[in-house]
């Protein structure tokens, strides 16, 4: 008898322990994350050169959003309205697996940090909202200016609900294959090579210092494949004839730029790379503060009028974004570089 009222106490203590406990689940507010009125995009036009990757940072504003959001392109098509399969599409991209920092030692070893996955060209990052335009993009299919281009929408969600952002713009420009190069409307180029920087130059004719008002010292960029990865420079005269790669006797040839298995003979240098150069917006010993360009610094010494050692120089800044046996021709248009010594 004892025993039955040890249970029956037992089970109408569990039986008002569940009530106590559903009543406390039915007051508790339902917790939804907030999805705020003044979250905004601070862009709503895109511009991205074809032919390279481009990421578009800092064009969102959360407001007072509650986070994490999610964000997703939706109605994606031509200024006219049609369809843009070209953009809705999945193609073969090339991303980092992981990351490069421009210690590595080899092709190899850099090949082996990326690998092909299936994207978009066009897309938005689902936790940052960040625009992604990939390298595989190129005019012969996408649409590029002076064509209007492309409008889309995005839709930014959390558990608080949905929200829309309406008649993005999306216009790309056609590829520039190197930078500094051409120009940006059309993809043509507006002069016959770029003004190179340099310093402490005299020619060798008038013993002036040579000057890039005047046009003195012209880069020229040529490509002879798709396929390859190499990068050549020459040094060349008035008359193109070939000037040797040793007379800039100060030069760091191994550590020039992030190649590897260097040739150089008395008209060129050239070096195994992987492209693009640089590989990644990322800050490199071989690349300014940003990583955007590559720095190549070509030097010489000579003893100048009254013993003074002078240190000419011609730095290369620039980038490459097409794969191909490339060749940069750095043109002394005027007057050859004064190597000897007074």
């Amino acid at each position: 008898m004892k025993r039955n009222k040890i249970l029956s106490f037992l089970a109408v203590a569990a039986l008002s322990m569940a009530i106590f406990i559903t009543a406390c689940k039915k007051n508790i507010p339902d917790v939804r994350l907030s999805l705020a009125d003044d979250m905004q995009f601070t862009v709503k036009q895109y511009q991205p050169i074809l032919g390279r990757n481009t990421v578009f940072t800092n064009n969102f504003n959360i407001g007072s959003s509650s986070i994490p959001l999610n964000f997703k392109i939706v109605n994606m098509r031509r200024f006219t309205g049609e369809p843009a399969p070209e953009l809705t599409d999945f193609f073969p991209v090339q991303v980092w697996k992981s990351a490069y920092d421009g210690t590595e030692k080899s092709l190899a070893e850099i090949e082996a940090k990326r690998t092909i996955e299936n994207h978009q060209l066009f897309e938005i990052r689902q936790q940052s909202g960040q625009f992604v335009m990939w390298a595989k993009a190129n005019s012969s299919f996408v649409k590029a200016q002076p064509d209007s281009g492309y409008v889309f929408d995005v839709e930014v969600s959390n558990s608080g609900g949905r929200k829309y952002f309406k008649d993005f713009k999306l216009r790309p420009f056609k590829e520039r294959p190197y930078e500094p190069s051409l120009n940006e409307a059309n993809g043509q180029t507006t002069f016959v090579g770029q003004t190179a920087f340099f310093s402490n130059i005299r020619g060798e004719r008038t013993g002036r210092f040579l000057s890039s008002s005047q046009g003195d010292v012209i880069l020229l960029f040529n490509k002879k494949n798709n396929t390859g990865n190499s990068l050549t420079f020459k040094f060349v005269d008035t008359l193109f004839n070939p000037i040797n790669p040793d007379k800039f006797n100060a030069t760091q040839w191994p550590t020039l730029l992030h190649g590897f298995d260097m040739v150089k003979d008395n008209e060129k240098v050239t070096y195994k790379v992987a492209y693009p150069i640089p590989l990644a917006n990322y800050p490199t010993k071989y690349t300014d503060g940003s990583g955007q360009y590559a720095i190549s610094p070509f030097k010489y010494e000579r003893q100048g009028f009254g013993n003074v050692k002078e240190t000419g120089q011609v730095n290369l800044v620039y980038s490459i974004y097409e794969k191909g046996d490339w060749e940069i021709i750095i043109w002394f248009r005027t007057e050859r570089p004064k190597f000897n010594n007074d």
